[in-house]
């Protein structure tokens, strides 16, 4: 397969593990499943900052990037909750991500600015939904022959020349 092709779908696959990861660590701590919270104690008490939010977060952005739904949204504020969780959280016991137990906060953040920037790849609903907006009877190869016939035609057609203009010299 050529590159071109595979990308997409290796940024697909990367959307959805990455967001039922962090959807799943949304669930533990709102509804301690999957063993719970880390600590094992019971979830944070209903809209507590920040950790009630946080979890919030986790399940609910986890699940539209997971499904491909407002992905570039969606993953903006996950990336956002989770700096804000290594800042706040994390860097305030060691400097550094391995001396604090920040790791997954770091991943997380760079895992889905990645996808700030990426968009959501294959099997997305964000792909599904743009795909079903186009006119009725327009398919890709339609629309993608229009674009090249028209950039085409713009290329071939020859500029149209400047008009002579010359300025008789005062003298």
């Amino acid at each position: 397969m050529a590159p071109d092709r595979v990308g997409p779908l290796v940024v697909g696959l990367f959307r959805i593990i990455v967001g039922l990861l962090f959807a799943c660590h949304g669930a533990a701590s709102l509804f301690g499943v999957f063993g719970g919270p880390e600590g094992g104690g019971p979830g944070p008490a209903a809209f507590v900052w920040p950790s009630w939010w946080a979890a919030a977060i986790q399940l609910v952005c986890g699940v539209l990037a997971a499904v491909g739904l407002g992905t570039r949204l969606s993953a903006l504020v996950a990336s956002g909750s989770m700096a804000f969780a290594y800042f706040d959280v994390h860097q305030r016991h060691a400097l550094l991500p391995i001396q604090n137990h920040g790791e997954p906060a770091v991943m997380f953040c760079w895992a889905f600015l990645v996808l700030v920037v990426t968009g959501a790849g294959a099997f997305s609903l964000d792909g599904l939904l743009r795909r079903s907006a186009r006119t009725p009877g327009t398919t890709a190869a339609t629309a993608t022959a229009t674009a090249a016939t028209a950039s085409a035609t713009a290329a071939a057609t020859p500029a149209t020349p400047a008009p002579d203009v010359r300025v008789a010299a005062d003298g």
